[in-house]
């Protein structure tokens, strides 16, 4: 175990190294952005190859054994049948005294073209001066989602490669090229490896989301589940001058079935879908109370006039702590320019449920087919009522007490100077939980992109500071963890 003194001095000579490269680690960011590695156009699937051969290439150079696990190809709707970019897992260091700490990455991103808005061309990494003095932007498609913090977290290690240092921890890397579009064959790649690869893993970090303000440094504990839903309606079209005002119109039942589920207030209104919400504690409360959130900026962020909920702790714990439903479009409607005077036949609305721990996939299923059951038996229609779930993730929550948030915290308050916000994700990030699942190792989420940074829209970005420390960061982490384990 090192002492604190130690490890003071070396981190000083790691961050030194650190700023000293910052040019060749941008330039190295500037290289993996100019790969168009979008997983969701098959068109460019053979980039994505390339982006996972590059990425092992990187990993080999440290010195870590690396394997590209093929597996196999999907099949797409139109019938195409693509190969699935390899899964890099990687090992550096096998000393039995160390703790072997996991990271999971990914070199994949969302499609992108400049004419969607983009200020840049977003496959060529370009720096431009921030709205604030001393920032400095680096633009382009994967900067923060996730190609700069996977090549922040390759560069610490480099760092600590470089400098000779006796390695404070083992690392293991899982970096993969489909994220995008789903994690197609992870989740049974750990399942394979959970006996071999991650036996002898202790811990596993995730960086591939961002903190809740734009300065204040986050760690992130926990994220919600999403159960997607399919509510159809009807048989087939008919004319409204023929028909309208005689017959029970599809269109109109599945309104009001929509409009049955959610209130003014953003209250879901199906019976008993609150139930298993777990009630909230003093400790939980303390933790929303520090946290720096400015709901004007969020408001500037969204582009909306007002939220539903005035303080920010009441804002907070409806984006991450409650559930939420969103409707999300009516598909077999008339949605064309101009008027069509049809009764549309059959329609189907989508909307989703964001579930939070405690809530049970298949009990929340039964309660949606229950209620809109209900309803519809009100409205006496000879129409077909169908109900699917054709999609259900689970939430995912991790103990902020354990050691990997200790030294989580210890690495940022090194870094930054500042303890950092605890905050959770209102989206889904199924490979949290996917990891915490299948190997039962603490995970954690430890963000270096800023709230601003934009990742899946035009100008997408992270700031060469958030780049640079986010590298010190990890760095820091490496030398925590060692003297806490």
């Amino acid at each position: 175990v090192m002492s604190s003194s130690s490890s003071s001095s070396l981190e000083t000579q790691i961050f030194q190294y650190i700023d000293a490269h910052q040019n060749d680690f941008i330039k190295d960011l500037k290289e993996w952005v100019a790969v168009e590695s979008d997983s969701v156009q098959p068109h460019l699937r053979k980039e994505v190859m390339r982006m996972m051969a590059l990425a092992a290439d990187r990993l080999a150079a440290l010195g870590a054994t690396v394997n590209l696990v093929n597996l196999g190809s999907h099949q797409l709707p139109d019938g195409q049948v693509l190969p699935l970019p390899s899964v890099i897992l990687g090992e550096l260091g096998k000393d039995p005294q160390n703790p072997t700490i996991c990271f999971y990455g990914h070199v994949d991103v969302q499609p992108a073209k400049k004419e969607d808005g983009w200020n840049t061309d977003p496959y060529t990494l370009t720096e431009i001066n921030g709205g604030q003095l001393f920032i400095r932007n680096l633009y382009g498609r994967g900067a923060t989602d996730n190609k700069g913090p996977v090549l922040a977290w390759i560069n610490a290690v480099e760092t600590v490669r470089a400098l000779k240092l006796d390695m404070p921890v083992n690392f293991k890397f899982v970096i993969e090229g489909m994220e995008e579009a789903g994690s197609l064959g992870l989740e049974k790649l750990l399942e394979e490896e959970d006996q071999r690869f991650f036996s002898d893993v202790d811990y596993i970090v995730i960086s591939d989301n961002l903190w809740l303000s734009n300065k204040k440094p986050a760690l992130t504990y926990g994220s919600r589940g999403n159960a997607c839903f399919f509510v159809e309606c009807g048989s087939k079209d008919l004319h409204s001058g023929t028909f309208g005002g005689i017959i029970h119109e599809p269109l109109l039942d599945l309104i009001a079935l929509l409009d049955s589920l959610v209130d003014s207030t953003g209250h879901i209104q199906i019976p008993g879908i609150y139930d298993s919400v777990a009630a909230l504690t003093e400790e939980e409360r303390k933790l929303y109370k520090s946290i720096e959130f400015d709901l004007e900026e969020h408001r500037n962020n969204c582009g909306v006039k007002k939220f539903l909920y005035g303080t920010k702790e009441e804002i907070l714990l409806h984006l991450w702590r409650y559930p939420s439903l969103s409707i999300h479009g009516i598909e077999g409607a008339f949605h064309e320019p101009g008027i069509k005077t049809v009764i549309p036949a059959k329609v189907i609305g989508k909307f989703s449920i964001r579930q939070v721990p405690h809530m049970d996939l298949s009990v929340v299923k039964k309660q949606v087919v229950e209620h809109l059951e209900d309803v519809f038996s009100k409205r006496n229609s000879p129409n077909r009522l169908k109900v699917s779930m054709p999609l259900g993730t689970k939430p995912w929550l991790a103990d902020v007490n354990n050691l990997l948030y200790k030294a989580g915290r210890r690495a940022i308050k090194t870094v930054f100077g500042e303890d950092p916000d605890f905050i959770r994700d209102g989206s889904t990030i199924p490979v949290a939980r996917m990891f915490q699942t299948v190997t039962h190792k603490s995970v954690m989420m430890l963000p270096i992109g800023a709230a601003d940074d934009g990742e899946h829209s035009q100008n997408e970005k992270i700031s060469r500071h958030n780049y640079i420390e986010g590298t010190k960061l990890f760095a820091a982490f490496f030398l925590e963890i060692s003297k806490l384990h």
